[in-house]
């Protein structure tokens, strides 16, 4: 296990990759593994890993959240969700029929880059987690765009009972699907207006008269 010091720069050597996976927070040029963010570094026999200080999502049981597919595997899909840990989408929860896996590509469900608003179901001891499709609500999202802001600032940005996002959604005639792992998706015509007051959100949430100013902004 890791034995280096206990925080890490970005830029900073972590370890020879050797056939080891690179995970969150890491890069690699030729064979070696470098910090990307400012963190604790977790190096083991079978990854090399960043797990960053600040704005962290740490998955947690009924989390509304958005993921973008990452490989199709042989009995489901394997989901980035914003974290130091991968989810996984068993077929079984993602399609409601039965698919017979020896016949169906199961890619025609859902395929690599494709992004989905799901539930986190389940999360081990060991941060094995899995992802379901199966709530009301949950979906593939198409075409759009998704914009990463401070998971810990996601309930400012929805307001209380919802009163933020519905005006940001109302006053730009926007699709908005917000998730609690600091991922937020948005269509329609106005999305550089939305962002923008999402990101406002974002920095000033601790401020008063916010919703004031977002409704003013978007007045404009």
């Amino acid at each position: 296990m890791n034995e280096r010091k206990e925080v890490v720069l970005p830029g900073e050597f972590l370890a020879e990759k050797e056939g080891r996976r690179v995970g969150f927070g890491a890069y690699f040029e030729e064979n070696k593994v470098f910090a990307k963010v400012l963190g604790i570094p977790r190096i083991d026999e079978n990854e090399i890993s960043v797990i960053p200080f600040a704005g962290v999502y740490i998955p947690r049981i009924g989390d509304k959240i958005i993921g973008t597919i990452t490989s199709v595997e042989i009995s489901g899909w394997m989901v980035d969700i914003n974290s130091p840990y991968v989810a996984f989408l068993p077929l079984a929860e993602g399609v409601r029929e039965f698919v017979d896996t020896s016949r169906t590509d199961i890619s025609e469900f859902f395929d690599a880059g494709d992004t989905i608003f799901c539930t986190i179901s389940k999360v081990t001891k060991n941060k094995t987690i899995q992802v379901s499709m199966g709530d009301m609500g949950n979906r593939k999202l198409y075409g759009g765009v998704t914009i990463g802001v401070n998971p810990n600032k996601i309930p400012r940005i929805i307001g209380k009972g919802g009163s933020m996002i519905s005006i940001i959604k109302e006053r730009t005639n926007c699709e908005i699907y917000t998730g609690r792992n600091g991922i937020v998706w948005l269509r329609g015509e106005n999305k550089a207006k939305a962002i923008g007051a999402i990101k406002i959100v974002e920095k000033e949430s601790h401020t008063t008269g916010l919703t004031e100013k977002i409704e003013k902004l978007l007045s404009e």
